[in-house]
């Protein structure tokens, strides 16, 4: 199905790095390239050429499409510009796999990505295949000047692994034989009793957030800036399953002085009445998983709830979410504890106490809502070209989480990395901590 381009002209990207970049071995960079371009492999043994093209709604995308759009990235990006048009593996795929670059060029249309029966998955590995030997010639050269963009892309292509794993998640969830993703495992058993929350205090005062450069961050992360925090205090672990069902035993979801008034009225239009994915069945809730359906774990965080879910769950526990800069201040040089996606669990995990004497889980196990709305930082400017398209075009209308999830790569986790999706969506493994005012 190959077929070549030659002669097209394209909007092009500036990158400047923000430092100075040494060579590294090229061996090295291959191997790096590699383990994460086979991971993304990895995650679709198993499934048929149908579970990697149906697509469940308008937000999730098949897996085909994102093996392939990882693939464009570095094709557009990187190897065209370096090694010429010809070297395209189809004169379509960069209108097919195009995700949002406008300045690139026209796309297929997202809600209907999962109507692409062709090519099959068999030739988006094939393509896979085609520009990764062209990436093993291009990274052979060790050119210091390529690490900006190839850390990019691999954190893309990440970032696509959890959302690969969150939008099968979605689409295994529609089919009545709740399909696994992966095997089962024993369901975890919790104590009788919920583990108390214990409250951490913080001083406040002028802090420095976001990041200051060194490695790798997204552009959205910094540039690193003076806050003012008041006096806080924040909840020692996330909000739990248990926790949760005392909110909607109490009336949670059907009373408006809990909730803002978008939020309200998309419960109402929604109809929800609970977590996606959960259903009541003879007096139990389960819970559709990546490993099949399951008992919900009462003492495991609450996942897939949206930010308007979040903020009513907190004003009912005389509490509040935090904001992001106080989530960032919080675990700012402290070590990284969590269970991402490399555990291979796929799913959140008990909660069972405090690590460490200071928070914990901050950091996996379930995205975390915040306050904070997603808007840029001080003095924050996009990249020239179209990779400035990458994230500062989305700061408006979205909301920030932070720390990670069980589906989140654990490379990704720092405490300045911000992630951010509209307040109704919850269909990624996000969930909520309480804050107070001190």
């Amino acid at each position: 199905m190959r077929a070549c381009v030659r002669g097209r002209t394209r909007n092009r990207f500036i990158l400047e790095p923000q430092r100075i970049v040494e060579a590294a071995p090229a061996g090295d960079w291959v191997q790096r390239y590699t383990k994460v371009r086979t991971n993304s492999l990895a995650l679709v043994e198993g499934l048929s050429d149908a579970d990697a093209t149906a697509q469940s709604m308008d937000d999730a995308s098949p897996a085909k499409w994102h093996l392939a759009h990882t693939t464009w990235f570095f094709e557009e990006f990187v190897v065209a510009p370096r090694m010429g048009e010809s070297e395209r593996y189809h004169s379509s795929f960069s209108f097919l796999f195009n995700s949002y670059y406008n300045s690139v060029g026209d796309r297929h249309a997202r809600p209907s990505r999962g109507l692409l029966t062709r090519p099959s998955l068999d030739e988006v590995k094939a393509y896979r295949a085609h520009v990764d030997a062209n990436m093993a010639k291009i990274l052979s050269t060790g050119d210091a000047a390529l690490r900006p963009l190839l850390d990019l892309g691999l954190a893309h292509e990440e970032q696509h692994q959890e959302l690969l794993l969150t939008d099968i998640l979605h689409l295994f969830a529609q089919n009545p034989l709740r399909p696994e993703f992966r095997p089962p495992e024993p369901i975890a058993v919790g104590n009788a009793t919920e583990s108390p929350v214990v409250w951490h205090e913080y001083e406040g005062g002028k802090v420095s957030i976001g990041a200051s450069g060194e490695g790798f961050i997204f552009d959205c992360e910094g540039p690193r800036h003076d806050a003012l925090l008041l006096p806080y205090s924040l909840a020692g672990r996330a909000v739990t399953n248990r926790e949760w069902l005392e909110f909607m035993r109490e009336g949670g979801y059907s009373d408006p002085l809990l909730w803002l008034s978008d939020g309200f009225a998309t419960v109402i239009a929604e109809g929800w009445q609970a977590p996606l994915y959960w259903t009541e069945r003879d007096g139990y809730w389960f819970a559709m998983t990546l490993r099949g359906e399951r008992v919900v774990d009462l003492d495991a965080p609450v996942t897939h709830v949206s930010h308007y879910e979040a903020d009513a769950f907190a004003r009912w526990a005389g509490a509040r979410l935090p904001t992001e800069i106080e989530l960032e201040s919080a675990v700012a040089g402290l070590p990284i504890e969590g269970n991402f996606a490399a555990s291979g669990a796929f799913a959140p995990r008990l909660q069972t106490g405090e690590l460490s004497g200071a928070p914990s889980g901050l950091y996996g196990d379930v995205w975390e809502w915040t306050s904070s709305p997603y808007v840029a930082y001080p003095r924050y400017a996009p990249a020239g070209g179209a990779i400035g398209e990458y994230n500062g075009k989305f700061m408006s209308g979205q909301m920030v989480l932070r720390g990670g999830s069980c589906a989140t790569a654990n490379g990704h986790m720092r405490a300045t990395y911000r992630n951010f999706f509209h307040p109704d969506k919850r269909w990624q493994f996000s969930g909520l901590r309480l804050a107070r005012d001190l």
